[in-house]
C-alpha cells in the first residue's frame, strides 16, 4: 500500500522543505532537500540539535494533491504515525571555522556547544582542511579543538613552506593546555628551526618554558634565531628577570654573542634593565668586558643611552677599586663624583676601603671615609679593612682606622683564628702599638 509522508522541522524559521509532502508507492523510496529558510552570515547552530520530524499515513488510493496531503497531516488522530526525529547536523570547514571563532566560543555555554557540535562538523573535512583548521585552533589556543582535529586525522607535524609549525602558533598563543596537547600528541621538535623558547622569553612566560623543557629533554637552550640571538638575549632585551634566571639555571650561556657581537648583558645594559644587568654580571665570566663588533662594552652602551644607574655596576665600581688600590686620590674623588657606590664590593666582598687599607694607601683611606665608606664592613672571609691593614703590616693605616673608631675585635668566626695570629705578629713587630687592646 502507498504511504503518504510529511516532513517538518523543529525550527521552521531556519530550516524548511520546498516540497514537504510526498507519496511513496510500495517498495519505493523518496528523497527530500532541506533548505535554509533565509540566508544568514553564520551557521544556525544550536544545542540540542534541530530535528526533522517524520510523519506518515497509509494512503489506500495512492493518489493525493499537495493540498490534500497538507490537510491530511494538519489533523491529529490515529491515522497519523510519528515515525522519527532526525537530527540536523551542519558539517564542513566553514562550520568548523565558525565554531573555532572567538565570537562564538567565548562564552562557557558556547564552549560546551563547540564540544558537542565539532565532531560531526569535522566528518566531511579532508586532510588539507583539517591541517588548516588545526593551525587556526593552535593560533587561538583552543586545546579542545586541537585534540578533536588530531583525533580525526589532522597532522600535528605538518609545517608551512617557511617551516612554521602548529606548535609555534600554540606557544605564541600562550595557552599551556594547547602546548601540552601537542607535546602529548607527538609533535617532534626541530632545534634547527623551532624557536619556542624565544617566543616564551619575549612574552615573559617561564611556565611555558618549563612545559617545553619537560616535554623535550633535547631542546636546545642556546639555539639562535636569524640574528644569532638566543632566548636569553631576548629575555635580557626585555628585562624579564625571572625568565633570565630560569634560562641560566637550566643551562643557557650568558656569555654567548649574537651576529653583532652583543651578549645578553649588552642588551640589558642598552635598555637600562638594572636587575637584569645585576644578575647577568653575577653569572657571566667575561660579558662585562666583551665588546660588540662596533667596539662597545656594555658600560659604553649604557653611557650612550644615559642609563646612569648602571654606571657603577658596569665599570665605575671597577675604576674606583683600582684607584683605591693605587691610592689615586683624584681618581677616587672623580668616581665618587660620578655616582659610584663607595661601598661597592668585588668578587671577594672587598670594598674600595679594604683595598686601600691592605695596600697602605692612607690618603685614599681618608678620602673614602670622608665620602661615606663603611669602616667596619666585612668581606667574604669576615675581614674588615682594619684586619687587612694589620695583616699587611700597614701600621699607619691601622692606627688611623683605630683613631676613627674601627672595631679591632669585630670579626667573623672564619676570620677569628687568622686575625688573632696576625695581631700577635703585628704587636711583636710594632711594639708601640701594643697599648691598644686588639683582642
Amino acid at each position: 500500500m502507498s504511504v503518504a509522508v510529511g516532513l517538518s522541522t523543529s525550527r521552521p524559521s531556519f530550516f524548511s522543505f520546498s516540497h514537504p509532502f510526498t507519496i511513496i508507492p510500495p517498495l519505493s523510496t523518496a528523497s527530500f532537500t532541506l533548505f535554509l529558510t533565509n540566508s544568514c552570515d553564520q551557521p544556525p547552530l544550536s544545542t540540542p540539535l534541530d530535528t526533522v520530524v517524520v510523519k506518515s499515513s497509509m494512503l489506500p488510493t495512492g493518489k493525493a494533491s499537495q493540498d490534500d496531503l497538507r490537510r491530511l497531516f494538519s489533523r491529529t488522530g490515529p491515522h497519523i504515525f510519528k515515525d522519527a526525529k532526525i537530527p540536523i547536523s551542519l558539517v564542513g570547514p566553514q562550520v568548523v571555522e565558525f565554531l573555532l571563532s572567538s565570537s562564538f566560543s567565548a562564552s562557557s555555554k558556547n564552549l560546551l556547544d563547540v564540544r558537542l557540535l565539532l565532531p560531526k562538523a569535522l566528518s566531511l573535512c579532508d586532510g588539507y582542511q583539517l591541517d588548516s583548521m588545526l593551525k587556526s585552533a593552535a593560533k587561538k589556543g583552543n586545546s579542545h579543538c586541537i585534540s578533536s582535529l588530531i583525533e580525526v586525522g589532522a597532522d600535528v607535524n605538518r609545517r608551512d613552506s617557511d617551516g612554521d609549525s602548529v606548535m609555534s602558533l600554540a606557544v605564541k598563543s600562550g595557552n599551556l593546555d594547547s602546548v601540552q596537547v601537542l607535546i602529548e600528541s607527538g609533535y617532534t621538535i626541530d632545534n634547527s628551526i623551532d624557536r619556542f623558547l624565544h617566543y616564551a622569553a619575549a612574552m615573559d612566560r617561564v611556565d611555558l618554558m618549563e612545559i617545553l623543557c619537560l616535554g623535550y629533554a633535547d631542546i636546545d637552550l642556546n639555539s639562535i634565531d636569524s640574528q644569532g640571538r638566543t632566548a636569553l638575549h631576548i629575555a635580557a632585551n626585555h628585562g624579564h628577570v625571572e625568565v633570565i634566571q630560569f634560562l641560566v639555571s637550566v643551562g643557557s650561556d650568558p656569555d654567548m654573542s649574537d651576529s653583532k657581537g652583543w651578549t645578553p648583558l649588552h642588551f640589558a645594559a642598552h635598555q637600562g634593565h638594572v636587575e637584569a644587568v645585576g644578575f647577568l654580571l653575577n653569572h657571566s665570566n667575561f660579558a662585562k668586558y666583551a665588546v660588540t663588533k662596533q667596539g662597545k662594552t656594555a658600560y659604553e652602551l649604557a653611557i650612550d643611552k644615559g642609563h646612569s644607574q648602571l654606571y657603577d655596576l658596569l665599570q665605575l665600581g671597577d675604576i674606583l677599586h683600582r684607584a683605591a688600590t693605587k691610592g689615586d686620590v683624584a681618581g677616587i674623588k672623580k668616581c665618587i663624583a660620578e655616582g659610584t657606590n663607595v661601598n661597592g664590593r668585588d668578587q671577594n666582598g672587598w670594598t674600595p676601603l679594604h683595598r686601600a687599607a691592605f695596600k697602605g694607601r692612607i690618603e685614599g683611606v681618608k678620602v673614602l671615609l670622608k665620602h661615606g665608606a663603611k669602616l667596619d664592613v666585612v668581606d667574604d672571609r669576615g675581614y674588615t679593612p682594619l684586619h687587612l691593614a694589620i695583616e699587611a703590616a700597614q701600621k699607619d693605616v691601622a692606627m688611623y682606622l683605630i683613631s676613627q673608631a674601627a672595631k679591632a675585635n669585630l670579626k667573623s668566626f672564619k676570620a677569628k683564628e687568622v686575625v688573632s695570629c696576625d695581631l700577635v705578629y703585628f704587636k711583636n713587630h710594632h711594639s708601640h702599638l701594643h697599648t691598644y687592646n686588639f683582642v
